[in-house]
């Protein structure tokens, strides 16, 4: 089984070209596949190009842990790049349909950066969703407690649901100890990646990210749309903001109504084949 994998500011992804072939990942396939021991090593798989009656393409994105996500901003940039290396596309825009919705892409002449139009952020608790009291509502700045220790957070989707926690400082630490006991909080019935947010000034924002189903990443295109749109709704922000990772720089653009242009690298790494005897568990 063949894969080309590529990495976006260090968030990795092994793109799988069914061609033709109708291949149905098992949880537990993907799960070894991504195993940075016992497989490839991966913070997903992306299966595609499918067919699509509603876009150019259609888009599968496999997390670690074997489920489905719904969108990814670097598995989006990186399947973009797949597709612009492959002569499947040219530097004309294009559009993928995914869980989360259809996105708009667009490669730049030399591949150096992808663009891709993500679609517009919704707050609400019916459609992140989220499990508040009271009246369904925009989830701004209420609180959420974890080990007894309560801080504010703002809840939002792309496509998929993010929890955004602003903090004075944040660190890869704070990510690691709270990341999967905020996934996994009964406010979030589809569980949520997480996403800690410092401000730095009306156009930069820095963040630290744990993904649903992944785990500690280094970069997150959906993660930052979130935060920055998140930051744009507490109006610490204006429309153009620079997202810092531990992997990296993204651009935003996001504009009165919270739709999200973003813009980054995508890196290819390697074509690599998986034994079948690594796939015998």
């Amino acid at each position: 089984m063949k894969f080309e994998k590529y990495h976006a500011l260090g968030n990795d992804y092994l793109v799988f070209d069914p061609d033709g072939t109708d291949h149905q990942f098992a949880e537990e396939e993907t799960v070894r596949i991504c195993h940075r021991n016992f497989g490839l090593g991966s913070d997903g798989i992306l299966v595609g190009p499918l067919q699509s009656e509603k876009a150019d393409f259609g888009l599968r994105i496999l997390n670690p842990d074997g489920s489905e996500a719904e969108k990814s901003g670097n598995g989006l940039r990186i399947f973009a790049r797949y597709l612009y290396d492959q002569k499947k596309v040219s530097s004309v825009p294009f559009t993928v349909s995914t869980l989360g919705g259809i996105v708009t892409c667009e490669v730049s002449s030399d591949a150096s950066s992808i663009s891709v139009e993500m679609g517009q952020v919704s707050f609400h608790s019916e459609i992140v969703p989220v499990s508040v009291k009271g009246s369904p509502r925009e989830v701004l700045n209420e609180e959420i407690t974890i080990d007894g220790e309560t801080f504010n957070y703002y809840a939002a989707t792309i496509g998929n649901p993010h929890c955004v926690i602003p903090l004075n400082e944040i660190s890869e630490g704070l990510a690691l100890e709270l990341g999967a006991k905020v996934e996994n909080h009964p406010l979030f019935p589809n569980r949520t990646n997480v996403q800690f947010l410092k401000v730095l000034d009306r156009n930069r924002i820095r963040i630290e990210i744990w993904e649903r189903g992944a785990g500690y990443t280094l970069a997150s295109g959906s993660s930052s749309s979130a935060a920055g749109a998140v930051a744009r709704k507490m109006g610490a922000c204006d429309q153009n903001i620079t997202v810092e990772m531990p992997g990296g720089e993204i651009g935003l653009v996001i504009d009165e109504e919270f739709n999200v242009k973003m813009t980054g690298p995508a890196t290819r790494v390697a074509t690599m084949n998986i034994d079948q005897e690594c796939l015998e568990i």
